[in-house]
């Protein structure tokens, strides 16, 4: 009996050894931005267990945004405050921690500015220290003069800065967005937003939006995320009930963190329906960006992007010369085309 013990006691441990060396750590990141890291021991279909060497804790799914193994999550994490350069270099993206309404404006307000040219009012966001801004394809359209309102935190308010001058860096008018530049002074550097993730957008998140509209500056609107995936003349918006009014076109819409998921697009007018605004999926935003060079604005071109001329077409009707076939000792006609010919065909290639 001592040595069934004895050969069951050693059979276990020779079990255990291969789980324990076999032991992956993992850090889940949660919608709060919290992390977790520990052994998921569990897997269920409402919740992961994690074993956190002293006790067992339940997550529930859906406030799982990402799982990294531990060495993973360790080099993807944000140098401060959450944020991270992308890959392009062009703009700041991450997690933040939630906070409420009123520091989120005071801390991303300055990124925020007004939009004007002769014909209305918009808004935009500046998304990096350089001065380049996301706006509304339909605020800048067929404008020739753009300028800039920025407002700065000074003791006891804010005071408004004027940019004349403004450049249309690219356009793509089927996903109504625009990138310009702010030429900006010396002495004037704004704050810039930091785009989230719009893979956690869910419809109940709690959201807010800072624009102009109908030229009231610095207006501040709240409300929840009504549907994530909106489908509307063949693109997908996120449906807010958040106050979506002329002027605030071009604007930020918003989380719970202070991340931009967001571009206020569009919403119903007062006489058809309350509280129906669309903003424009921050994956658009970020796929705009990094292929910006794809919509570059030329002011000589009156298409936005690169424009793809036609191939010159030829100034006598039948097949070219060069096609005809030789018949029996018969030698071909030449191919080459005569001078007035080539006269005639040189200048239509640059139409």
């Amino acid at each position: 009996m001592g040595l069934l013990r004895v050969v069951a006691a050693a059979g276990l441990a020779w079990l255990m050894v291969p789980f324990a060396s076999a032991a992956v750590f993992e850090t889940l990141i949660l919608k709060d931005g919290q992390r977790v890291t520990g052994e998921v021991v569990a897997e269920k279909q409402n919740a992961l267990y994690v074993d956190l060497g002293y006790d067992l804790l339940r997550i529930p799914r859906d406030q799982i945004v990402r799982r990294a193994k531990l060495d993973e999550a360790l080099r993807a994490a944000p140098a401060s405050q959450g944020m991270d350069i992308d890959p392009s270099g062009f703009f700041s993206s991450g997690m933040l921690r939630p906070s409420p309404v009123k520091e989120l404006v005071s801390k991303f307000g300055e990124a925020v500015v007004s939009i004007e040219t002769p014909s209305g009012k918009g808004s935009g966001f500046v998304i990096n220290k350089e001065g380049f801004a996301i706006t509304n394809a339909h605020v800048i359209q067929g404008e020739t003069r753009i300028s800039a309102i920025l407002y700065q935190n000074v003791p006891g308010g804010l005071t408004r800065r004027r940019v004349e001058d403004v450049e249309i860096v690219a356009i793509n008018p089927f996903f109504d967005l625009a990138l310009i530049k702010l030429p900006l002074p010396a002495d004037l550097k704004p704050s810039h937003v930091v785009l989230g993730n719009g893979e956690d957008v869910n419809t109940g998140d709690s959201v807010f939006a800072v624009g102009n509209p109908l030229g009231l500056e610095r207006s501040v609107t709240q409300g929840i995320v009504s549907s994530r995936s909106r489908n509307l003349q063949g693109q997908l918006y996120l449906q807010t009930d958040t106050a979506i009014n002329p002027g605030n076109s071009g604007g930020p819409l918003f989380n719970q963190r202070g991340e931009v998921i967001g571009v206020t697009s569009r919403g119903a007018r007062a006489d058809m329906a309350d509280n129906l605004g669309f903003a424009i999926p921050v994956s658009y935003v970020k796929d705009f960006l990094r292929h910006r060079e794809a919509f570059s604005f030329d002011k000589t071109n009156p298409n936005s992007g690169y424009r793809y001329l036609d191939p010159p077409r030829r100034l006598r009707p039948g097949s070219p010369q060069g096609l005809i076939p030789s018949r029996g000792s018969q030698q071909p006609q030449s191919a080459a085309p005569s001078a007035s010919n080539g006269s005639a065909a040189g200048p239509r290639t640059n139409r």
